[in-house]
């Protein structure tokens, strides 16, 4: 009862902040857009909106925090790898509500050994994160898949006669998401007059895989000391395939250690609950005795140490 009436007020004070603090930001905005219509001047120290880069936060306080930490540049720039439309001063503010949200569950939690709660913090605070990695890597890996056939398309364009900025512009229509938006982009920041070196490195830093590396150094050499840059895309692609072949009979070949990695990690708990039903007075000690439950705790974060440990032995990546 205690522990539902610190969740009920600490969501009913943060909630009631959260639209304060809105009604506030909105109404400074409001005010602020007011003052560049009647003065004439575009704001943001007359940078034009094109130029402009997309603030961390709508809040002004919040977003004065978050200039000021290294995680913010971080946490942006793996929200863009991961493709998603989510802002950083939602995404901080999240993680922060569901940490308080863990820590005020666990804190007199009876059954919660010490230091529970400041666990329970990180871990629900992470969640967040972990959501974008999990985004970044299935887009990243979508875009591993999509890219051979994009070179051998830009080869192909090349032969027909196009110039590099046409292929370019080609597949950028022609390839569909995510790889296609990237192109467009390229294509984009060349139309506005950056030159290739940067509009490549910039697609490269958005993409940060090595076969992008690879395709971009290979263009950079080609514009600097000339040669024929289809053959050479014909063959980096052909050796994305088979680094990707090369990469599955890997995975092919650990699957058995992730499976068992699985099993061990499944089967402790499967045998607890299994106990638990048939003879619930036989491990019920384990949880009524303060001893007991401290190594129920020790048990679960070995469980998880080991699957950690597991996972990572088995996890073979190529160099980036």
């Amino acid at each position: 009862m205690l522990v539902s009436l610190i969740l009920l007020v600490f969501l009913g004070t943060f909630l009631a902040a959260a639209v304060a603090v809105a009604v506030v930001a909105v109404i400074q905005a409001k005010r602020n857009a007011l003052v560049e219509e009647e003065s004439g001047i575009e704001g943001e120290g007359h940078v034009p909106l094109l130029l402009r880069e997309e603030p961390a936060s709508s809040v002004p306080f919040w977003r004065k925090v978050l200039d000021r930490l290294n995680f913010t540049r971080l946490l942006k720039v793996r929200i863009e790898d991961a493709g998603l439309r989510w802002s950083v001063g939602r995404v901080s503010l999240a993680m922060l509500l569901l940490g308080a949200l863990c820590f005020a569950a666990l804190l007199n939690a009876s059954w919660a050994p010490p230091g529970a709660a400041l666990i329970g913090a990180w871990i629900g605070g992470s969640i967040p994160y972990w959501i974008i990695q999990h985004k970044r890597q299935q887009r990243l890996r979508t875009i591993e898949t999509q890219f051979p056939d994009a070179l051998d398309s830009l080869a192909r364009a090349m032969r027909a006669g196009h110039a590099l900025s046409g292929g370019i512009a080609m597949l950028a229509v022609e390839t569909p998401a995510p790889l296609g938006l990237e192109f467009r982009k390229i294509a984009d920041e060349q139309r506005l007059g950056l030159d290739w070196g940067q509009a490549l490195g910039h697609f490269s830093a958005r993409i940060p895989i090595l076969e992008v590396r690879m395709f971009v150094a290979a263009v950079l050499v080609q514009t600097k000391t000339g040669g024929k840059l289809t053959e050479v895309l014909e063959r980096l692609s052909e050796t994305i395939r088979e680094s990707a072949a090369l990469r599955g009979e890997v995975r092919s070949l650990s699957a058995q250690g992730r499976l068992t990695g699985t099993i061990l990690t499944c089967l402790p708990i499967f045998i607890a609950l299994t106990m638990m039903v048939t003879n619930p007075s036989y491990i019920g000690l384990l949880f009524a005795d303060p001893r007991g439950n401290r190594l129920v705790w020790a048990a679960g974060a070995c469980l998880v140490a080991g699957h950690f440990v597991i996972r990572r032995i088995v996890d073979i990546k190529a160099p980036q």
